[in-house]
């Protein structure tokens, strides 16, 4: 605080005391209220999540119901497509023999079964001509897991 003498409007001198003013704001609150609720919430987001109940499906392999309509495709770690045991070299061929296919009714569905080494590239090209030649229902052959 600072004294000094001040003149007063009817001429006399008298003494004010000024105090001077500090412009910072004080975090040190805000930071410990922060820090606070950070530990809350830190707290309780693994108590919400965990209390609620759920039934998760279980893991089950259903054997591939083929029939003897359906189109079995297989797809070579080289990228070589087969239907049963002949290998096409070009996709147009696959897409007439297909088209021919396309036009029973019912509808077959395709399968594809494809070798774990196999580039996508090569499956996305065989799906590409099954769409062309018109087949609508496209399925994957997989192995069940290990257990």
């Amino acid at each position: 605080m600072a004294v000094g003498l001040v003149d007063s409007p009817n001429g006399r001198q008298i003494r004010q005391h000024q105090a001077i003013q500090h412009t910072a704001i004080n975090t040190t609150p805000l930071v410990d209220v922060m820090l606070v609720l950070l530990i809350i919430f830190l707290i309780t987001v693994p108590v919400v999540t965990q209390s609620v109940k759920l039934n998760l499906p279980k893991e089950i392999n259903i054997p591939t119901q083929t029939k003897p309509e359906n189109v079995l495709l297989a797809v070579s770690k080289d990228g070589d497509v087969y239907w049963g045991i002949k290998k096409y070299a070009d996709t147009e061929s696959l897409v007439k023999d297909l088209k021919k296919e396309a036009v029973k009714d019912p509808q077959p569905e395709v399968h594809i079964r494809g070798d774990e080494a196999v580039k996508y590239q090569a499956v996305g090209k065989l799906i590409v001509a099954v769409q062309r030649a018109g087949i609508a229902k496209v399925g994957f052959i997989t192995e069940p897991p290990a257990k």
